[in-house]
């Protein structure tokens, strides 16, 4: 990867991932002895990491350099450089042909080889301990509802004080509570702070431990919040989730210095995509709204000040509407997103379109027949 790499680097610009694949071929198979799949993986994900650069360095928030690349990973395709027969896994190793593995399973895997789901690329990981995991891809079909045809709606707007709040079409709401994960994560801060002023090689290590222990609380978090989230809504028959689009959120919101290592690092985007995936395996879309004012909208006169928001109130000046901030800021997303939905329905049909939406994603648009 790192000579792939490199050819890029040199060419002063990113190169198709076809193009770089022609390029570096002969030489990862004649010179480094590489398997032929493998040859054909690395230029793909080479490329792809370039492109992510490219978008970096156009919104300036990186340069052109050179990117290295550490043996901790490595993609592996199906059928081709693994397959899965019963409780064993076969992977293709460089100098002793396929090799069998007996895969640990685990009551909530099981549901996963049901023959359900299909298979895709995959990922040989390096793990903290020193031990290698085979990250399974997997993927299967599901029919999703038009939004043209959705009847209730829902808003969730993420926070750290609530770590999110949903509110519903009829008024239905439901708080996830964030300010123990907070206090916790106030406790790691400490405890960093502390070893970072003594700057001994135990100390750094204690850091990366701490460091990983964190994320995988995060992460643990965001998975039961996004359940319950999701949860909530098919007990109150929603049909259409909707979520602030947060791309640039960091850029666009100014917070005090005590609160900016909380907004920096906290991870929003995750627990939206950890709601988007389970919400389509229940049949519920997931649509991302405006995030502009959000919490300083009135829903009832949509009079906008910054003067409305009073910490965890929200008050409007002009008709004194009262209400708990996150709480009002939910129903102003669930209000957006149903009327996206209505303007689709008055306006004709959709089409996809490049948008600001998450990589990934793509947002409808709505336009005039004919």
């Amino acid at each position: 990867m790192n000579y792939a790499s490199k050819v890029v680097y040199e060419g002063g610009k990113p190169i198709a991932a076809m193009k770089l694949q022609t390029m570096t071929y002969a030489h990862l198979r004649e010179v480094l002895k590489l398997k032929s799949q493998i040859s054909c993986n690395i230029p793909r994900q080479v490329a792809g990491a370039y492109k992510m650069l490219k978008e970096q360095i156009i919104i300036g928030k990186a340069e052109w350099q050179l990117l290295e690349f550490r043996p901790t990973s490595m993609t592996l395709s199906y059928k081709r450089d693994f397959d899965l027969n019963g409780d064993t896994v076969g992977i293709t190793t460089l100098n002793a042909g396929r090799k069998p593995y007996r895969i640990m399973e685990y009551d909530h895997a099981k549901q996963y080889f049901d023959g359900s789901w299909m298979y895709t690329a995959s990922k040989m990981v390096r793990h903290e301990d020193g031990c290698y995991y085979l990250h399974l891809g997997i993927e299967r079909h599901i029919e999703e509802p038009l939004i043209e045809k959705a009847s209730k709606f829902m808003g969730v707007d993420v926070g750290m004080n609530y770590l999110a709040v949903a509110s519903t079409t009829d008024k239905k709401q439901a708080f996830f509570e964030g300010r123990r994960i907070k206090d916790i994560r106030n406790r790691y801060k400490g405890m960093r702070r502390r070893l970072q002023s003594k700057g001994t090689l135990s100390a750094r290590r204690m850091l990366n431990h701490l460091s990983g222990k964190e994320k995988r609380l995060m992460r643990d978090v965001n998975h039961i919040v996004s359940r319950r989230i999701v949860e909530f809504a098919k007990k109150n028959g929603v049909s259409v989730i909707g979520v602030e689009n947060l791309n640039g959120i960091r850029d666009r919101t100014k917070v005090g210095k005590k609160q900016r290592y909380h907004h920096n690092s906290w991870a929003f985007r995750e627990l939206q995509s950890f709601i988007e995936y389970k919400a389509r395996e229940a049949g519920i879309l997931m649509e991302y709204a405006d995030a502009s004012y959000t919490s300083r909208t009135c829903p009832r006169c949509n009079h906008i000040s910054k003067n409305n928001r009073h910490g965890l109130r929200f008050r409007c000046e002009a008709c004194g509407y009262e209400l708990n901030a996150d709480l009002n800021a939910a129903r102003n997303i669930e209000h957006r997103t149903r009327d996206y939905r209505y303007i689709l329905e008055s306006q004709g049909r959709l089409s996809a379109a490049h948008t600001d939406t998450p990589q990934g994603e793509i947002q409808a648009q709505a336009f005039r027949p004919g």
